[in-house]
């Protein structure tokens, strides 16, 4: 017995030195993961500090404000991999543009979709845009897009750019795919463009064989071109949305990819039935089904579309997916970290975990590798998840780097917002200032509290405001509550909502379904990394996440519809107001973007009844320019050819929060007199000073 003992004590030492020894080792190594990653302190932080951009607006140089960020924070942000994989990377880096042999990604081309173009520097050696970068999945390299593509901006003025870390970009993510999706097919069908493209992708060294190239080329130019009509809007009874530039419909385009991910076999032979004839199963049945009983059950929709017309895609989408058609501006990004409930309709609630899976679901929407399928039996990671102990599982493995996502959520406590840079712009008047401060008290400050943009301990707490009360356009908010999906192979599953569990059956609301899909993304290990390092990681993780997040779970404050257990969903029908500090450098402005500056949002929207000469909201205006207009605060919206935004189309309008023209009443009941022309100046003098 005593041998036996003292063995078993020096096993349980053992066991204990391996631990520590492997822990600090772990240390060490992320000590010195971190200081590698922050090397890059290009000094002009990779911009291209001088130039015209696509119409014709000049600058000479370009400056950064001082957000909390130093240069290598920022390269840092712009360059980080999240596990994003939109096409394999050497295809990025040489693939032509349709109509010449100029490369898709010049710096010109880049510029004309509104993304940021840069220079190489140590962690971004290709000279990738703001936000796009090499990332690496089951051994395999791709470009995919960090959280910067969207939330990095550039305003010029009288020659300087300035650029706003954490700022809604001005971007055309919508045309930017259209386009490449084109250039792939083109490049497919044309002899001459298809021979250099794969001479010139096997120069890269990635791939040994033209088979091999030639086959990609065939899988991304139909993944792509199909994640565009996916998405792209359709309503026979209206005029369609189309995004522009500074917009995207985020929310629509991830509850697509998730309703393609979670699609079971067994669903898909039921929808195939209900949308083709007899005579169109008989010829392609044989072949579909020899994707659908396969082992491999991921991708299945993308695989049977090899055997499908059309006419037949078209179809089959109708019947899955919804149109992504309320386009909302892309969130500016400081303290998002210290909101209590995120995004424009405040659905995401930020405590605990909560940032982890917000995050996860915005990668699924940018391109992550989803290769979720059912399996026999449970696992730990279907057990964490939520999926029991039951004789099927789902296993939700994925390029998405939890890391790395939960790394950029802490990096961003330290952003703050930018305050206007009076060494470039005119300076402040502050007799209007002051002035404006006190006209802000009585119209804003009910629903837009303050908060000191660089107190560490500051909290932001959602003032929710119900869609019939501040009638502004209702589309976004509409979607987030109305659209539903096939279950697939979370059928059977429990979702939690604020008011109990969710069964998800045959149909399901899709934002349970997101729900669901983001819980277990976050719960599931890296498939491509060591069985041990996995789960020390991701454990690490959840635990790092769930103890260091400040922000508990709380009740929204405002005035909006609290969610039941009839309608477990009903808060969702509002928007969120949130403090204004560095608004001056976000425009355009409500959620859908649909006003070009902060004077026109003070206006009315012009209805059938008013005069003529009134001075109003505008109802058409040019989107794209960078050029800023400091009296009005907001971009130029005139005298170009940029793309002209239409507020009569349902998901633009541009009415509502008409509470400085006297047309709506305060949170109290109380209607305020309309703002003359020259008190709109004094209260936006005073927004340029948050």
């Amino acid at each position: 017995m005593k041998f036996k003992f003292i063995n078993y004590y020096f096993y349980l030492k053992f066991l204990t030195t391996i631990l520590v020894l492997s822990s600090v080792i772990w240390l060490i190594a992320g000590i010195a993961l971190g200081v590698y990653e922050f090397r890059d302190n290009d000094p002009n932080r990779g911009v291209i500090s001088s130039g015209i951009d696509k119409f014709g607006d000049q600058f000479s140089q370009t400056i950064y404000l001082d957000q909390g960020w130093s240069t290598s924070d920022s390269l840092w942000f712009y360059n980080t991999t999240q596990g994003s994989n939109l096409l394999p990377y050497s295809f990025f880096l040489v693939l032509e543009q349709p109509d010449s042999s100029a490369l898709f990604r010049n710096n010109e081309n880049i510029d004309r979709y509104g993304y940021l173009p840069q220079r190489p520097t140590t962690s971004n050696p290709d000279g990738l845009p703001v936000g796009m970068v090499q990332d690496e999945y089951q051994g395999k390299t791709f470009m995919g897009f960090t959280c910067a593509a969207c939330h990095t901006t550039q305003i010029n003025y009288q020659g300087t750019g300035i650029r706003i870390d954490g700022g809604p970009a001005n971007s055309d993510m919508e045309i930017f795919m259209m386009d490449l999706a084109e250039a792939l097919h083109v490049t497919l069908e044309d002899s001459e463009k298809r021979d250099r493209f794969v001479a010139n992708v096997l120069r890269q060294g990635q791939y040994k064989e033209t088979n091999e190239v030639v086959m990609d080329l065939k899988k991304y130019t139909q993944r792509i071109k199909t994640y565009t009509i996916i998405n792209i809007p359709r309503d026979t009874k209206r005029s369609l949305t189309r995004y522009g530039y500074a917009r995207l419909d985020a929310f629509g385009r991830i509850y697509n990819r998730v309703l393609e991910h979670i699609m079971s076999a067994q669903q898909l032979r039921e929808l195939l039935t209900e949308i083709l004839t007899p005579e169109e199963l008989i010829e392609i049945m044989p072949d579909v089904e020899s994707v659908l009983s396969s082992a491999n059950r991921d991708h299945i929709i993308e695989r049977i579309q090899a055997y499908l017309t059309g006419k037949q895609i078209i179809r089959l989408r109708n019947k899955i997916y919804n149109p992504a058609d309320a386009p909302v501006s892309y969130p500016f990004l400081w303290d998002i970290p210290q909101h209590d409930y995120v995004q424009w309709n405040g659905r995401v609630d930020n405590s605990g975990l909560g940032p982890m899976a917000r995050n996860a679901g915005q990668m699924i929407g940018v391109f992550g590798t989803l290769d979720w399928q059912e399996g026999d039996g449970f696992t730990l990671s279907s057990v964490i998840g939520g999926q029991g102990f039951g004789s099927k599982h789902i296993d939700f493995r994925s390029s998405i780097d939890i890391r790395n996502l939960r790394r950029v959520e802490r990096h961003l406590r330290k952003l703050t917002s930018p305050q206007w840079p009076e060494h470039v712009l005119p300076k402040i008047d502050k007799a209007r200032m002051a002035k404006g401060a006190k006209l802000f008290s009585q119209y804003c400050a009910s629903c837009h509290g303050h908060i000191d943009r660089i107190d560490p301990d500051r909290r932001v707490v959602a003032k929710m405001i119900d869609v019939s009360f501040v009638g502004t356009d209702s589309k976004m908010a509409d979607n987030g509550i109305e659209y539903i999906g096939y279950s697939g192979i979370l059928r059977n599953q429990y979702v939690g909502a604020s008011t109990g569990n969710l069964l998800l059956q045959r149909e399901a609301p899709v934002v349970a379904l997101l729900t669901s899909a983001t819980r277990n993304v976050v719960t599931t290990p890296d498939p491509d990394k060591w069985f041990v390092r996995r789960w020390f990681e991701r454990s690490l993780d959840i635990a790092y996440t769930f103890l260091d997040n400040e922000v508990q779970s709380s009740l929204k404050h405002g005035n909006y519809v609290p969610d039941t257990t009839d309608n477990p969903f009903a808060s969702v029908l509002a928007y969120k107001a949130r403090p204004l500090n560095g608004i001056w450098a976000t425009a355009p402005y409500l959620h859908n973007g649909s006003i070009p500056t902060l004077y026109d949002l003070l206006l009315p929207k012009r209805r059938p009844d008013d005069p003529v000469e009134g001075e109003y909201r505008p109802d058409e205006f040019m989107v794209g320019s960078r050029e800023f207009d400091p009296v009005k605060v907001g971009l130029k919206s005139t005298g170009y050819n940029g793309f002209l935004f239409r507020t009569h189309i349902w998901g633009n309008n541009n009415g509502g929060h008409e509470f400085a023209s006297g047309r709506m009443p305060q949170p109290d009941g109380m209607f305020l007199p309309a703002l003359t022309g020259e008190q709109r100046l004094d209260l936006v003098e005073y927004l340029k000073s948050l």
